[in-house]
């Protein structure tokens, strides 16, 4: 069952207004530094993808799409294309990630209520080899000329501290949890699934409000390799690429199989090899690429799958990783290659973070994991007018009450196969929560 997209009434029938430049040609402005894109942001509702300085930062809302359902993803392609076919654009720069862009994030799980929602906001400016550009998005029926950038952007405020925050429990205690682990180890040895991906969250209370800002700087600072994010409240710096689509190439980068480091270098190195040679974490990580492989081949006329995994080194954990690759097929008549988002429906859910069988795995996850995962572990990430963008995967992430802005909730997941230990799991799990700790707080370890 699906809900038709809710775009506001006020805005669809105008068309968008669309106008990108290289900030380079605006001179000085007096405004913050553009090579800094996370000083650009305002505190109120952000939008961020960035990786390595690099990336999309965004404000504002122009449209918002809000879908629910199996159809979430046809749906808000749908509604997308709708928008695009009234907008009127100029683009200056003509590099991806200009021109009409929007964010989006979904959930995890069909029946979830969160849905899913996609975002175009009034400004963009985005940073890529050495070249910046500021988009402006609007509604009306007239192209005006370019802002400059200190019309839209104010001085500098800095992030504020959440102050002292407080964990409990989520939805399912510690030791339940081990519990839900047991449970999914008996159900791999009756045969019900190879594979299956337990998440646990664990709320948290701040001092004061969450301003996004603060999480997200720790966050690219802290992990500059992984894809640091926010939409509509889900924040986030995830390692695990589900989909990049660019002018007919494509990119997943497979996380499967972990183990916490020590903040020793030469330990970690040995736990490095560890990793590299655990049947137990090969056999996990077999199962995700082998998923993101077999839902690639039907759009691409040839894909790369590397033989053996690499080791990702993060600050908290080590990672087996694995970059797959595709040339997506060359399009009849006048068919486009499928856009991103399409691809990322249909990678999601990847064995990494549901399991193995697909079918038989969601199902039980529905069964024994006790919560909704609501958007974690669904795709976020932003696509453009010509279908080309970038998806991950929600993990190491955590999504702010819009309610309460001083209530947090937290998610971390787990691989499980037949030789999984469920106190060896809730660790990973905790190891797996301490981006976040660390984005709200002053004093979590990253060791």
């Amino acid at each position: 069952m699906s809900t038709q997209p809710s775009v506001p009434a006020d805005v669809v029938p105008q068309p968008l207004l669309v106008r990108t430049v290289a900030l380079d040609d605006l001179g000085d402005t007096g405004a913050a530094d553009p090579h800094d894109l996370l000083d650009l942001l305002p505190s109120e509702r952000p939008l961020a993808w960035v990786r390595r300085g690099d990336g999309l930062v965004a404000w504002g809302e122009t449209l918002r799409i809000e879908v629910a359902g199996a159809d979430r993803f046809v749906d808000a392609e749908r509604a997308w294309q709708d928008v695009l076919a009234r907008a009127i654009v100029r683009d200056e720069v003509q590099v991806p990630g200009t021109g009409p862009v929007a964010f989006g994030s979904f959930a995890f799980d069909d029946r979830s209520a969160a849905g899913g929602v996609i975002v175009v906001p009034k400004v963009v400016v985005g940073r890529r080899g050495g070249r910046t550009w500021m988009t402006t998005i609007t509604a009306g029926a007239r192209l005006r000329a370019a802002p400059q950038l200190a019309d839209v952007v104010g001085p500098r405020v800095p992030p504020v501290d959440p102050g002292a925050v407080v964990y409990t429990d989520g939805a399912v205690s510690a030791q339940g949890w081990q519990d839900v682990v047991a449970r999914g180890i008996a159900a791999i040895k009756a045969g019900d699934v190879d594979k299956v991906v337990l998440a646990r969250d664990v709320h948290a209370r701040a001092e004061h409000p969450v301003d996004v800002r603060w999480a997200l700087e720790r966050l690219a600072v802290e992990y500059p390799s992984c894809w640091t994010f926010s939409v509509d409240g889900l924040v986030g710096a995830t390692p695990e690429l589900l989909v990049r689509s660019e002018k007919g190439l494509v990119t997943s980068r497979v996380l499967a199989g972990t183990i916490r480091r020590t903040g020793d270098d030469a330990a970690d190195l040995a736990r490095a090899a560890i990793l590299a040679h655990s049947s137990k974490d090969l056999e996990e990580h077999e199962y995700a690429v082998t998923s993101v492989a077999h839902a690639l081949e039907p759009f691409c006329s040839s894909t790369n799958v590397p033989d053996v995994p690499f080791v990702l080194h993060l600050p908290n954990v080590l990672h087996l990783a694995s970059d797959v690759t595709g040339v997506l097929s060359a399009p009849g008549g006048d068919a486009a290659h499928p856009s991103s988002l399409a691809l990322a429906a249909a990678l999601h859910p990847t064995a990494a973070v549901c399991g193995t069988p697909t079918v038989a795995a969601r199902e039980l996850i529905r069964r024994i994991e006790g919560m909704d995962r609501a958007r974690y572990a669904g795709p976020v990430g932003w696509f453009g007018a010509d279908g080309d963008g970038e998806w991950g995967i929600a993990l190491r992430s955590a999504a702010i009450d819009p309610d309460d802005p001083r209530r947090v909730r937290l998610f971390a997941g787990c691989g499980v196969v037949a030789a999984s230990d469920p106190p060896a799991e809730l660790a990973e799990s905790e190891a797996k929560l301490v981006p976040m700790r660390y984005a709200l707080g002053r004093d979590v370890s990253t060791s």
